[in-house]
């Protein structure tokens, strides 16, 4: 079963007449735990006329949680809602996104009011992006929210408001905005009948280097339906959506401080498989803590020095010599890595460079044709591709004023590449989880050294696939089945 499940306390609470998906009294729901066990993973709408610990409400989302239903709220929402101390933490974003609200808002506002919010929506549009927000932090079907307005407006409280206490024009509103929430699934249910499980892909359709482009996402798509999968694109402003799926992969070019970490974030709160999850985002993203942590392993990686202050660059031209690599923190495709020759570039370089961020990576010059890129999943090796050095250039990627381009590639099968370095890249994605990652090596003469360990790892049908096919695509597909299914 794919569909919504709404439960409430008594079946005059909400009619099956007022919605198209199947309502059930709580008590049903708690006494039979072989309800929706076929089929895929009931979502469940909890309408429950009490959230209080121990209640029949709060019973039967802890035990949907257990049963493996994706349920709205979570226990978790329901006790954080409980009192001021507990949802503290989300004012500071909620109060950024009211002060925003607050400049639309009538001017002449004085007087403490209250706010009603159904699935994220409210009836005021000008707390619109107010509203999604507060979704985005607590998935619960109906909440108020206390303001008193002033020279800066402030959140007086936060409040699960249950729907029999709704009056009839805001019951009218909320029985809209359940069924826009709900919508998308039931608008075609004959393509949702056949797959067991659903799958959001997180994609950027602007953004110029993407990990697969939208092809690749297509080729992924259709096979995913023989796995029983329905996959469907996400975009960045689709947050609150994200709950609706039973799990999700990234393929937007993540960041800590961008939206693809709230996604992996969210997922991650959620319990739904997650590729990238968002402590191999936090690991893989700063080259800083890679470099500690594959020295601290013992795997083999470049002379390096860490840079923080000018007394740091003449020991850097002592131990590395010329020409080096400085490279950022968190530069991804290329950027932020730079080559420099002697040490008035590397003074002039550093300078600009610390505006920006307090440490830099300086590492030796390791001169190559290639890189090894071994993509790994789950500690097991899932595709080997070399990437050639870009035309003219260092690095397989030349960023210029006309855009980027890229060097040739080779992939090939597992079994023809060379096991010293897919067992250095094995050691290296194991020191970061058990989630997917392309580990770069070097390999000049008998030396290897990683570069670097990629938590969103490119993968593009005809490229890292030309040799595993479309095996490589069923080995994610079973991982994300795996998660679920346990």
């Amino acid at each position: 079963m794919n569909g919504w499940v709404i439960l409430v306390d008594h079946a005059r609470d909400f009619p099956n007449a007022d919605t198209p998906h199947k309502v059930i009294t709580t008590s049903d729901y708690l006494a039979r735990p072989k309800l929706f066990v076929s089929g895929g993973r009931a979502k469940i709408i909890n309408l429950s006329r009490s959230y209080n610990y121990q209640s029949k409400g709060y019973y039967a989302s802890l035990l949907a949680e257990a049963r493996g239903h994706r349920v709205i709220p979570t226990v978790e929402t329901m006790l954080e809602l409980r009192e001021h101390k507990l949802y503290e933490q989300a004012l500071p974003d909620l109060q950024e996104a009211l002060t925003a609200a607050a400049h639309r808002a009538r001017a002449d506002e004085e007087t403490t009011f209250d706010l009603l919010f159904c699935f994220g929506l409210v009836q005021d549009q000008r707390f619109e992006a107010f509203g999604k927000l507060l979704f985005d932090w607590y998935r619960c079907p109906a909440m108020e929210v206390t303001i008193t307005p002033g020279k800066r407006w402030r959140i007086e409280r936060l409040r699960v408001r249950p729907l029999a206490k709704l009056g009839p024009e805001e019951a009218e509103f909320f029985r809209d905005a359940l069924h826009r929430h709900t919508e998308r699934d039931w608008r075609n249910p004959r393509a949702r009948s056949v797959a067991k499980y659903s799958l959001a892909v997180l994609y950027d359709p602007e953004e110029t280097l993407p990990p697969s482009s939208e092809q690749s996402i297509r080729h992924f798509q259709k096979l995913a339906e023989k796995h029983s999968f329905e996959v469907e694109l996400l975009n960045k402003r689709q947050l609150a959506e994200l709950a609706e799926f039973d799990a999700l992969f990234i393929r937007a070019t993540t960041s800590i401080d961008n939206y693809t970490y709230r996604f992996a974030r969210r997922a991650l709160q959620e319990r739904m498989p997650v590729i990238d999850d968002p402590v191999s985002m936090i690991r893989c993203t700063n080259k800083v803590y890679l470099h500690e942590l594959m020295e601290s392993r013992g795997v083999p990686i470049p002379p390096t020095v860490m840079l923080a202050e000018d007394d740091d660059l003449r020991r850097a031209e002592k131990q590395l010599g010329w020409p080096m690599v400085v490279k950022i923190p968190d530069g991804s495709f290329s950027r932020g890595v730079h080559k420099v020759d002697n040490f008035d570039e590397l003074k002039a370089l550093t300078d600009r460079l610390f505006e920006d961020t307090d440490l830099l990576l300086a590492q030796a010059f390791m001169p190559t044709d290639f890189d090894w890129r071994v993509g790994v999943l789950d500690g097991e090796p899932l595709f080997v591709c070399q990437y050639h050095m870009a035309r003219g250039h260092w690095q397989i990627i030349k960023h210029g004023p006309n855009g980027a381009r890229e060097g040739g590639f080779r992939t090939m099968a597992l079994s023809e590449a060379p096991r010293r370095v897919i067992d250095v890249a094995l050691r290296a994605a194991q020191a970061i989880g058990g989630g997917l990652y392309g580990v770069d090596v070097k390999e000049s003469g008998d030396a290897l050294a990683v570069i670097e360990v990629n938590d969103n790892p490119n993968l593009d049908h005809g490229v890292e696939d030309q040799a595993g096919k479309d095996e490589v695509w069923s080995r994610i597909l079973q991982w994300f089945v795996k998660r679920i299914d346990a």
